[in-house]
C-alpha cells in the first residue's frame, strides 16, 4: 500500500482532533521539554548532526521530485550502513506506514528534538513540508560548518600549547637537573636567570605529582558542577570576556538564535512557542536566562525588540532590525538575513582567529624553550669568557 504526504497529513489531523483535550495538551508541552533536555544532555548517543542534515536534505529532494513517503523512507533506510541508524530509520518508516504522521513518528522515536518534529508538524499542516525540510537541512549544515571551523581554528594552537607544556615539563625534570650537576663544579656565582630556572626546576621535581593531582581534581570538580547554574553563569561570563574568543562565541549563538527564529517563525510557529523551543535548544547560559525573561515579557504583551534590548548579548543591529521586522510583520525574513550576515562574519572571524593564534603560539613556545636554553648556557658562556 502506497502512502503519500496528503494521506498522512489527513490522518494526523483527524487523530489530533479526536483525542486531544486541554490536559493532554499540557502533557504534550511537558513531553516537549523532556525530550528536548534529553537531546541536549551531555554524552547522549543518538543521531549525529551530520546524519540529520543528510536525512532532511535527502527527504526534501525526494519529496520535491514527487516521490511518495514510503519510497522515500525505503531509500533512506537502504542507504544506512550502521545497524543502529538503520534501526532508527526503519522504526520511523514503520510508524509512517502505520498511518502516523512523520512529525509524530519523529517525536515517538526520541531521536529528534522538539525543534525538529514541531517544525515538521507545522510544515505538514501548512502544506510546506518541503520548505521546512530544506530549512532544517540548512540549519544542521551551518551548525556543522561552524563547529568544524571553530574546532579547526583552535586545534593547531591547542596542540602547540600542549606540546609546549610537555616540552617545559620534560626540560625542567630531566634537562635542567643534568646542567645543575655541571654547575656544581663551577666556583663562580650563577646568573640570576639561571638561578631562577634551577629553582623552578626544583619546584617541578618536588611538587609535580601534587600539581597533577590538583589539576585532575579541578577537572573532576568542574565536570560534576558543570550543570550548576552558578557555575554556568560564572564560566559563561568568563568566556565572553576572553579577547577574540568571547566575541566569537557570542556571534555563534546569535547566528544560531537568528536561524532558529527564522525557521520557526517562517513555519508559522507562535512567537511564544518559538521562544520556548529555542530557550531549551540553546544551552549557553546567558541566552537561556535572556530567553526566559523574553518569554515572560511576550506573555504580558511586550514587543520582542524591547525585551531583547535589555540584554547585551543581542547587539543594537539585531534589536533595531527586529523592531522594524515586527512593525512590517517580516520577522522570518529579517532573522534569515541576519543569520546569513552573522554566518559570513563568523567564517571571516574564525579564519582571522586561526591566522592570528598560530604565530602567537609558535612565538610563545619559542620563548619558553629559548629562555630555558639561554639560562642553561649562560654559565658556560661566562666560563668561556673568564678563561681569556
Amino acid at each position: 500500500m502506497s502512502l503519500d504526504l496528503t494521506e498522512i497529513k489527513k490522518k494526523s489531523k483527524s487523530g489530533h482532533q479526536e483525542g486531544r483535550t486541554s490536559d493532554k495538551k499540557n502533557g504534550e508541552v511537558q513531553n516537549v521539554f523532556a525530550f528536548l533536555n534529553k537531546d541536549i544532555s551531555f554524552g547522549k548517543k543518538g543521531l549525529k548532526d551530520q546524519k540529520k542534515e543528510q536525512f532532511y536534505s535527502e527527504l526534501n529532494i525526494l519529496l520535491t521530485s514527487g516521490t511518495d513517503v514510503r519510497t522515500a523512507m525505503d531509500i533512506v533506510v537502504a542507504e544506512q550502513t550502521r545497524k543502529k541508524e538503520r534501526v532508527i530509520f526503519e522504526d520511523l518508516m514503520n510508524r509512517v506506514l502505520e498511518g502516523v504522521s512523520l512529525s509524530e513518528a519523529m517525536e515517538k522515536s526520541g531521536e529528534f528534538t522538539p525543534y525538529e518534529y514541531y517544525s515538521v508538524r507545522i510544515g505538514e499542516e501548512s502544506g510546506k513540508i518541503n520548505n521546512v525540510l530544506k530549512d532544517l537541512s540548512i540549519y544542521f549544515s551551518k551548525k556543522i560548518k561552524q563547529k568544524k571551523q571553530f574546532t579547526s581554528a583552535l586545534t593547531y594552537p591547542t596542540l602547540v600549547l600542549v606540546t609546549a607544556i610537555g616540552a617545559v615539563i620534560f626540560m625542567m625534570n630531566f634537562v635542567v637537573p643534568m646542567f645543575v650537576d655541571v654547575f656544581k663544579r663551577f666556583k663562580g656565582d650563577l646568573p640570576a636567570l639561571t638561578k631562577a630556572v634551577v629553582k623552578l626546576s626544583n619546584v617541578f621535581s618536588e611538587y609535580l605529582g601534587l600539581v597533577l593531582l590538583i589539576i585532575v581534581s579541578i577537572i573532576l570538580v568542574l565536570y560534576f558542577v558543570r550543570k550548576k547554574n552558578w557555575y554556568r553563569n560564572f564560566s559563561s561570563k568568563l568566556l565572553l570576556k576572553i579577547p577574540m574568543i568571547g566575541d566569537l562565541v557570542q556571534k555563534i549563538y546569535l547566528a544560531r538564535f537568528c536561524q532558529s527564529m527564522a525557521l520557526l517563525i517562517g513555519s508559522k510557529t507562535p512567537m511564544l512557542r518559538a521562544i520556548q523551543l529555542i530557550k531549551n535548544m540553546i544551552t549557553f547560559y546567558p541566552y537561556q536566562q535572556a530567553l526566559t525573561t523574553i518569554e515572560k515579557d511576550i506573555l504580558y504583551g511586550k514587543p520582542l525588540y524591547e525585551s531583547m534590548a535589555q540584554f547585551s548579548i543581542f547587539d543594537k543591529r539585531t534589536v533595531s532590525l527586529t523592531k522594524v521586522a515586527e512593525e512590517i510583520n517580516q520577522l522570518d525574513t529579517v532573522f534569515s538575513k541576519l543569520n546569513d550576515q552573522y554566518s559570513d562574519e563568523l567564517e571571516h572571524r574564525i579564519g582571522m582567529l586561526s591566522s592570528v593564534l598560530e604565530p602567537i603560539m609558535i612565538i610563545f613556545v619559542g620563548l619558553l624553550v629559548g629562555i630555558i636554553l639561554i639560562a642553561m648556557y649562560m654559565p658556560m658562556f661566562q666560563l668561556g669568557t673568564s678563561m681569556y
